[in-house]
C-alpha cells in the first residue's frame, strides 16, 4: 500500500515526505511535474518508492492501475500563482483534478487530506470556516473556494476521511523554486544577504507602509497538522491552518533582519533604526495587485481546537529563526 503525495516537490509536499520518512514511512508515491523548474532539488533527500508526473497519475487512476494499492492521498499539488491569468488551466489543475481525487478516495474508502487556502476568504475580515465569510478576489482563490463547495455538497456521501486545510501564508525550506510566489520571508532574507537592505510595499487599503497584517505559518506546522489528521481518521472537515495571530510585514522584516544579524554576531536593530537608516525601504504598491490583494488575514482557530488539535503553532520569531538558520546553511 502506498501513501500518495501530490505536489511532492513543492514546499509542503517535500517537507511532508521528509516527515513521513522520519516516521519510518517510505512506501510513498510522489506525484508532481518537474519539467520547468529545479524544484526536483527538494526531493533529493526524500525517500519514496516511485514518482509519476501529474497527468500520468491521473490516467493511472482512471485505468484502475492503483486500485487497492493506495492507503491515503495527501493532495498538496496546485497552481498557487495568485497572478495566474489562464483561468481554464487554473480550474482544471486546482478544481477538476481535486474533484477526481476526492471521488477516487471515496470509491476506495481511503483518507483524502487536501490543500485549501486562506485565499478563499478574499476581501472578508472574518476568517472562520463558514460560507458567508468566503469572498475570493482572484482566480486562484476562486478555484480553491469552488472545490471546498464541492466537498461540502458531498459530506453525506463520504465513505472515508476528508480534510481540507486552509493554509495561511506558509513559509520555510523548499520554496525557492516558487520565484516571486515564494514567501515574503524568503525574499526579505535574500534581499538582506545580497544588498544589506530589504523592501516592502507602501501602504494599501487603510494600512500604512508595511503595516498590512497577515497570519504567517511555518511549514513545520503545516506538516504537523497533515500528519495529525492522518493519525485521527475519525476527524473530517475544512479547517484553517494558521497561528491565529496576524503580524505586520514590518515585524516580519525586523525579525528577519535581526535574526541574520544575530547569526553574524551583530546587535539587533529597532524598527525605527532600520527605517531611518534605509535598511528597510518602501516601494510603490503594484497596480496589478489592486483589488487582488489581502491586506489582512488572521485564522480563526476555534474549529481546529474543537477537533482536538492543541499543539501550539510557531510564532514568527520562532519560525523565522529556524528558517534563517536553515537558509544560511545552504
Amino acid at each position: 500500500m502506498h501513501i500518495v503525495v501530490t505536489g511532492a516537490a513543492g514546499l509542503i509536499g517535500s517537507n511532508l515526505i521528509k516527515a513521513l520518512n522520519v516516521k519510518g514511512i517510505s512506501n510513498i508515491l510522489a506525484v508532481d511535474n518537474l519539467d520547468r523548474t529545479d524544484k526536483f532539488k527538494n526531493l533529493v533527500d526524500c525517500d519514496f518508492e516511485d514518482y509519476l508526473p501529474k497527468d500520468d497519475f491521473r490516467r493511472a487512476l482512471v485505468s484502475g492501475s492503483f486500485d487497492g494499492d493506495i492507503s491515503a492521498i495527501f493532495h498538496q499539488g496546485a497552481c498557487s500563482n495568485t497572478m495566474e491569468s489562464d483561468a481554464a488551466y487554473m480550474m482544471d489543475n486546482n478544481y477538476r483534478y481535486s474533484c477526481d481525487l476526492l471521488l477516487y478516495c471515496q470509491q476506495e474508502h481511503i483518507p483524502f487530506i487536501y490543500a485549501s487556502s486562506a485565499a478563499v476568504y478574499g476581501e472578508s475580515k472574518i476568517f472562520s470556516e463558514e460560507r458567508d465569510n468566503e469572498r475570493p478576489i482572484n482566480i486562484y482563490g476562486y478555484s480553491k473556494f469552488l472545490f471546498d463547495q464541492f466537498v461540502r455538497r458531498r459530506w453525506s456521501d463520504n465513505t472515508a476521511q476528508v480534510v481540507g486545510l486552509r493554509y495561511f501564508n506558509v513559509y520555510g525550506p523548499g520554496e525557492a523554486h516558487k520565484g516571486r510566489m515564494a514567501s515574503v520571508i524568503y525574499h526579505l532574507y535574500k534581499q538582506y544577504q545580497q544588498q544589506g537592505r530589504v523592501k516592502l510595499f507602501m501602504g494599501s487599503g487603510s494600512y500604512q507602509n508595511g503595516e498590512q497584517l497577515r497570519d504567517f505559518v511555518s511549514v513545520i506546522d503545516a506538516v504537523r497538522l497533515n500528519l495529525w489528521f492522518l493519525e485521527h481518521h475519525d476527524k473530517s472537515g475544512i479547517f484553517n491552518c494558521g497561528t491565529g495571530r496576524a503580524r505586520s510585514f514590518n515585524e516580519l522584516a525586523l525579525t528577519t533582519i535581526n535574526q541574520c544579524r544575530k547569526i553574524e554576531g551583530h546587535r539587533p536593530m529597532t524598527i525605527e533604526k532600520i527605517i531611518n537608516e534605509q535598511v528597510l525601504q518602501y516601494i510603490e504598491f503594484p497596480k496589478e495587485l489592486s483589488g487582488r490583494y489581502q491586506d489582512y488575514t488572521q485564522a480563526g482557530t476555534d474549529k481546529l481546537l474543537s477537533a482536538g488539535y492543541t499543539t501550539p503553532f510557531l510564532n514568527i520569531e520562532e519560525g523565522i529563526e529556524k528558517y534563517v538558520k536553515w537558509l544560511m546553511k545552504q
